[in-house]
């Protein structure tokens, strides 16, 4: 079957005078390097560790997928909740959870690039292009990945009509009405979140919640962004990370977090078309579609809804997969062949 090249949807749409977004999934981090971004070197990483729970639990489930095993993990909790099992195994089921989650971050930040310069200059020229064409037509760009890829892109290019909805608010307003110095925030959501147009819809390293507000850790001349995640790790900090495992679990994890949820509520509100690039839509994707199927609603205004889906599949098995899904879109579904992506210059 002949697919079309991302260069023929792009054309098409800018026949349509349409507004297009993007939505990426580790493909895109694949892309630049598959040995560090994908699911199997951070199950090296992670079961060369010594933690005879976290490796049995890969073994026992047989799968590479993080996301698989967490929510084992939760379905034994439940059974064991409904047979009234004894606190001890509930306890340690519980922790090798936490051991995993906090495994898999400590394996991301080990297998990560030192710092946004380690990017060669000419991959990071044509990334910026590449997501400029989106943001250009007023469309948004959405990634399910955790890794700092794209954030280091748009901070090293300062791609313009970028806005991830961060700022520093005024602190000491009344002070500066006097005449006193003004003093702000940390970089926070929510200044900018009414332009924000880059979306990371699962959390994402450098994104911690901090309680009343969501903070978000920035690059100074002082000292690497890894080594500021580090140092929150190292004292007990997490960054905000759905790593649930079904569709409903993470959309519940979603909603409880007033960044993530409005994240997922620009998902939901799509107008135009969307472009996908390396993202498989799962088995545990059904809540990123069902907010797809959300944003295709009648209108009376002309272009104010998700008219079309374009995913990027790499295989002849990865088509027949959308093929087979087909009927759970509402919007209209075509495929084409993301090997014509040139997202890195390559």
């Amino acid at each position: 079957m002949e697919l079309m090249t991302f260069d023929d949807v792009i054309t098409h749409l800018h026949k349509k005078k349409r507004t297009y977004s993007l939505l990426m999934g580790n493909g895109f981090s694949m892309a630049y390097d598959s040995e560090i971004f994908s699911y199997n070197a951070l199950y090296r990483f992670l079961t060369n560790k010594d933690d005879k729970v976290i490796n049995s639990l890969f073994e026992v489930i047989k799968t590479r997928n993080f996301e698989l095993v967490m929510q084992q993990l939760d379905t034994t909790l439940s059974l064991l909740d409904a047979f009234g099992s004894d606190s001890e195994l509930k306890e340690k089921i519980t922790l090798a959870g936490q051991n995993l989650k906090r495994g898999l971050m400590e394996s991301i930040h080990q297998l990560h690039p030192e710092h946004v310069y380690k990017i060669p200059e000419e991959k990071a020229i044509a990334c910026a292009d590449f997501l400029s064409q989106f943001l250009n037509s007023k469309g948004h760009v959405f990634s399910t990945n955790y890794d700092l890829l794209l954030y280091w892109v748009l901070m090293k290019q300062k791609i313009k009509h970028a806005c991830d909805g961060f700022g520093r608010e005024l602190e000491n307003p009344e002070a500066v009405a006097q005449g006193n110095e003004p003093e702000f925030s940390e970089l926070v959501w929510g200044p900018n979140a009414e332009t924000q147009n880059i979306h990371y819809l699962h959390g994402a390293l450098h994104i911690f919640d901090a309680g009343v507000n969501v903070e978000k850790v920035q690059y100074d001349s002082k000292e690497y962004l890894i080594d500021k995640i580090k140092r929150r790790l190292d004292s007990g900090k997490y960054p905000l990370f759905v790593t649930a495992g079904n569709g409903d679990e993470k959309l519940a994890n979603i909603r409880h977090n007033r960044y993530l949820s409005h994240c997922f509520d620009q998902l939901s509100n799509l107008n135009g078309s969307l472009v996908t690039f390396g993202f498989n839509f799962g088995e545990y994707d059904d809540h990123i579609i069902d907010a797809l199927n959300k944003a295709v609603r009648v209108q009376s205004k002309g272009f104010d809804k998700l008219w079309s889906i374009y995913i990027g599949v790499y295989s002849e098995s990865d088509a027949q997969h959308i093929h087979s899904i087909r009927s759970k879109f509402h919007a209209k579904v075509q495929v084409f062949d993301a090997k014509t992506v040139n997202v890195w210059g390559d």
